[in-house]
């Protein structure tokens, strides 16, 4: 079986490396300050690389069927498949594909395998002019945060949502996958989620930034981190794994940051794995509660986002939002540029 699987990748990367090349296109200016990668037409190629924790071949093979069935073509990393210390390769190594990814002409997105650690290595190797010189989607979540955080940093919009192991295990047409697919091809999303008893009501437009909690707080102050941006700012945060302590920490590293007092509004995603009680409250979304309730603005919760494959739809960073909280639900709207 393992066999069959190594044969099929090694098929791909020969197909991939013998498709057509497509002609370049530029980003779309959007208020003169964000880029938004053209969407994608089918037969586009798409990168597959591994710029995070290491991976096995049926999660590749798994990805990229899906996206050849939905008319694109798989084009494959170097080092996708690689392994060094439980990285996909060593920081050189995934920098490389990575690079090779963003600037390759006939490359019109970029599909992340997977999440775990490792892509803030990747940052002090990939300078930002990287992802302007010929923009495309950038496509993960979790531990990719880090490079969502660069691109847009960069003035370069890209999508927090679902990686090969997603996409795949459902053949691409659980709701979530199917979301994505709409989404490169064009169609914005609007979201509209059930009330929620924690919710705090009002409309907020601005720049939509997010992710990871813990890997986007962690670049604090850098040249790569988006909460730099100086746009008016709608967070969305998700976390897995993570203590409620912690969670507690880095909310207020945000607080003395100044950022919490400058954000528009507030998308509470899916925390997942914590253990709770803790730190004297029982559950995370009313810890996060009991602090964020000074603040007046729209804060929206168990909003789905998040460490959950089938509650972690597609969200365009660096895109401008509308985000409406009241009693009767919650709408978060994509506007066109």
């Amino acid at each position: 079986m393992q066999r069959h699987l190594l044969s099929l990748l090694l098929a791909l990367v020969v197909a991939s490396s013998m498709a057509q090349e497509h002609p370049t296109a530029s980003g779309l200016p959007v208020n003169g300050t964000m880029q938004m990668p053209r969407f994608l037409q089918p037969g586009d190629r798409v990168a597959v690389i591994s710029p995070c924790s290491a991976t096995d071949s049926a999660t590749v093979i798994g990805g990229c069927r899906t996206l050849a069935d939905w008319g694109y073509q798989p084009v494959l990393g170097k080092h996708v498949l690689a392994e060094h210390h439980g990285f996909a390769g060593t920081a050189d190594e995934r920098a490389a594909d990575l690079l090779w990814a963003l600037r390759d002409t006939t490359v019109r997105a970029i599909l992340c395998t997977r999440g775990g650690d490792g892509a803030v290595q990747l940052l002090s190797r990939v300078p930002l002019s990287a992802f302007t010189s010929h923009p495309k989607w950038l496509i993960g979540f979790s531990d990719v945060t880090a490079l969502h955080s660069a691109a847009v940093s960069a003035g370069v919009m890209s999508i927090h949502g679902s990686m090969c192991h997603a996409i795949s295990s459902m053949q691409g047409t659980d709701t979530v996958s199917q979301a994505l697919r709409r989404l490169l091809a064009g169609k914005l999303p609007h979201y509209r989620v059930a009330h929620h008893e924690l919710d705090q009501p009002g409309t907020a437009t601005g720049m939509l930034v997010g992710g990871n909690l813990s890997v986007f707080c962690a670049l604090a102050g850098s040249h790569v981190d988006f909460l730099n941006r100086p746009e008016p700012l709608i967070l969305f945060i998700e976390d897995t794994g993570e203590s409620m302590t912690k969670v507690d920490r880095l909310l207020h590293q945000l607080e003395i940051r100044g950022i919490l007092g400058r954000l528009r509004g507030i998308i509470v995603g899916r925390f997942s794995d914590y253990r709770h009680p803790e730190n004297g409250f029982d559950d995370m979304y009313y810890m996060l509660h009991y602090y964020l309730q000074h603040y007046a603005i729209p804060v929206a919760y168990a909003f789905p986002v998040g460490h959950a494959r089938l509650n972690n739809f597609p969200m365009i960073e660096g895109a401008t939002v509308r985000l409406t909280v009241g009693t009767d639900g919650t709408s978060l709207q994509f506007l066109s540029p």
